[in-house]
């Protein structure tokens, strides 16, 4: 038995840190969707009660650090399943990003398994499994667009934004999501307008969702890491109706409506950045 799975990227519309939480996580208030840059998830069961992972892509671990194998394990431990499974990323996300592409992994194969082992299980309870393993996991099971509260396993869906361009770079750099939250700080930061965002989503009005485009992690990140800054200013001076960080970095993405404009942006950006990528914002569960 095989079947495959896409497993979209994220990009953050808006991404606030409210306050730090007694577990130690951050409270946050996200909105986030998907774009049309993925991944490729297939899974093959297995008679040996084993969890094979290979990849196309280098950097990506192929024991448990990888998070679509523990997807896998929790679902074989949850559902006490004693055959094996093989899952083979065809990798286009980049590693590291700020795109929830690991996250996206685990989603696909939740999705997949639940499928393939005829589970049962509502979306909702596999969002609920996926936010065992991560904090954006419960977001990606869901796909689409969405609030996303709590340390990011709580989520609301709302509408789709009109469709647009969205063109990414990401520089060769790493950033460590816990020394961004370790370095916010929160008393200093200027809060993004969340119910500004929802708004303009809701009403479908692009320009307002440019003007609300906000990512507190920037206040850091950009400070750190020159690279960074310098993308967000150079999509700026190549006419993005709307830029910004997603995430905790490195990956900053611009917004057009204009095709012709998005290539220019992707041209302009080609010279000095390797992972340069021209997507259509996808907005909806598939």
């Amino acid at each position: 038995m095989k079947i495959s799975v896409k497993a979209p990227a994220k990009i953050n519309l808006s991404l606030d840190v409210l306050h730090k939480r007694e577990d130690g996580y951050h409270e946050v208030e996200m909105v986030m969707t998907t774009i049309d840059l993925a991944d490729r998830i297939e899974l093959t069961t297995m008679e040996r009660n084993v969890i094979i992972i290979d990849s196309t892509g280098g950097y990506v671990p192929s024991d448990e650090r990888n998070l679509a194998y523990q997807a896998a394990d929790l679902v074989k431990k949850n559902f006490k399943r004693k055959e094996g499974v093989r899952i083979h990323i065809d990798k286009q996300i980049p590693v590291s990003a700020g795109l929830a592409g690991g996250s996206s992994d685990a989603a696909a194969t939740l999705k997949g398994l639940n499928q393939l082992w005829d589970l049962g299980l509502s979306i909702e309870e596999l969002a609920t499994l996926g936010a065992e393993i991560g904090s954006d996991v419960s977001f990606c099971v869901y796909g689409g667009t969405a609030l996303a509260k709590g340390r990011g396993e709580i989520i609301r869906q709302i509408p789709s934004p009109p469709p647009c361009w969205v063109v990414l770079a990401k520089p060769s750099i790493g950033v460590s999501t816990a020394d961004v939250y370790r370095m916010l700080k929160l008393a200093d930061v200027q809060h993004p307008d969340t119910a500004a965002m929802l708004n303009a989503i809701e009403e479908k009005d692009y320009n307002k969702i440019c003007a609300s485009l906000w990512n507190v992690l920037e206040s850091v990140t950009l400070q750190q890491y020159q690279e960074v800054r310098h993308i967000k200013e150079q999509m700026q001076r190549l006419g993005a109706e709307g830029v910004l960080m997603s995430g905790s970095g490195p990956t900053v993405f611009s917004l057009t409506m204009y095709e012709s404009r998005a290539q220019r942006i992707y041209n302009g950006l080609r010279g000095f950045c390797n992972e340069v990528y021209m997507v259509r914002m996808l907005g909806e569960s598939e």
